[in-house]
């Protein structure tokens, strides 16, 4: 961790606790410690709460301790701290300066000096997606989940193996992605789009997530409003499908927070898309998505047609559906720099003939996995949305185009 801050900044410096912390559970993940690394997330939401208890009973400003690190080329640690209530952090900083030293491979930046004192308090504030003339307050709460979560995997185009953690957020906060470690926050809006080459990436001051859609599925059908998202570079694509995701939701508890939702009412027919690539979405009372995809056989033409009628449905229906590619675009992909992390368990792999690697979930899984990605992109809009899509033909990008003529339409 200490070297991996010193590679951020060369020379040293001061690092707020939360920083240092975002390495260490980098750190976490990468190393594969996945239980040590969701008992040192819980521990941390713990220790958040505390102080945010803390600062509503203090009479003056309560701040956050800060690391301050500098190469200094001495062959040990030094670890001073001010203030007996860092004790917590003493402790960490010692196990830390005792596994160096016993070490002894002084590798590089790791030597080094620390110092734990008091620095500016460290706030990041969420501010939820602009508004929009088609928004309408709803009956139906705000959510979040009810404690954080660490979730692994491959990223499927990257190859690398990535980890991710999500975090409850307070009402009026919307969805953001926060990267690991440089801390860079990317709100899941439309506005910070940056690619949509077999996936959708976002990105922000040079920093991306990617693959974002399968996750957005699993949010926007489970109405989770307010979420904080923290990951290295691609989102975990775990068997290519949503159903994960679904079930870590499951798992930690929806919060409902109080406040109604706002959701976005479409208010006329909107399109994209030229010739045979076609999507379109018109006013509904409930949000639905049907799709027509026609690929060679052995796909051949296959429609779909889903009504979003609660969570339970999407769990069922479309959030099993898997990611597909097909052979004789591998060597493309590959040129592109994508698709390193396909396996044979996270994707469904088509040839000529057959489909190569896995049985089928559904006969026409294929086109739900299409109405999953609309599902996980239109949610880029920022809000729960409520009309009726309706598609041909089309990707990521089309999803995208159309979100653009709305926010044009209605700006």
């Amino acid at each position: 961790v200490v070297r991996a801050l010193l590679r951020s900044r060369p020379g040293g410096g001061t690092f707020h606790i939360e920083d240092v912390q975002d390495h260490v559970e980098l750190a976490l993940m990468r190393s594969g410690h996945h239980e040590v690394a969701r008992a040192y997330v819980l521990y941390r939401e713990r220790r958040s709460q505390e102080r945010a208890h803390a600062k509503t009973q203090a009479k003056d400003k309560v701040t956050e301790p800060t690391l301050h690190v500098t190469d200094n080329g001495v062959n040990q640690i030094e670890v001073m701290v001010d203030e007996v209530g860092h004790i917590a952090y003493n402790r960490v900083l010692e196990a830390l300066t005792g596994a160096l030293a016993a070490s002894g491979t002084g590798e590089g930046a790791g030597q080094g000096a620390l110092d734990l004192g008091k620095g500016p308090e460290h706030v990041r504030e969420f501010l939820q997606p602009p508004g929009l003339p088609l928004l309408r307050e709803s009956e139906t709460p705000q959510r979040t989940v009810k404690s954080s979560s660490v979730i692994y995997g491959l990223g499927l185009h990257s190859g690398s193996h990535t980890g991710m953690v999500i975090q409850p957020l307070p009402v009026n906060s919307g969805v953001h992605f926060l990267t690991v470690p440089k801390g860079t926050q990317i709100p899941a809006h439309l506005d910070s789009v940056a690619d949509t080459e077999y996936a959708t990436t976002l990105s922000r001051e040079g920093e991306s997530i990617r693959t974002v859609e399968h996750l957005l599925a699993a949010l926007h059908a489970y109405g989770i409003t307010n979420l904080l998202v923290k990951v290295h570079g691609e989102i975990p694509v775990l068997d290519g499908s949503a159903l994960e995701f679904c079930e870590r939701l499951e798992e930690v508890g929806i919060e409902m927070q109080g406040l109604p939702r706002k959701e976005l009412v479409i208010d006329r027919r909107y399109e994209a898309g030229s010739g045979d690539r076609r999507l379109v979405i018109e006013p509904a009372e409930t949000f639905s998505v049907s799709y027509l995809l026609r690929y060679p056989p052995p796909v051949g033409e296959q429609f779909y047609e889903f009504t979003m009628r609660g969570f339970e449905a999407f769990k069922t229906e479309i959030a099993p559906a898997r990611t597909f590619g097909f052979m004789r675009d591998l060597p493309m992909m590959a040129e592109l720099g994508l698709g390193s992390g396909g396996r044979l368990d996270n994707c469904i792999l088509v040839g000529d003939d057959n489909v190569i690697n896995t049985k089928l979930r559904f006969p026409d899984e294929f086109v739900r996995h299409k109405i999953l990605d609309i599902i996980g992109d239109l949610y880029l809009l920022g809000y729960p949305i409520r009309g009726r899509v309706t598609a041909r033909f089309t990707g990521h990008r089309d999803n995208i185009a159309l979100q653009r003529a709305i926010l044009g339409a209605s700006a």
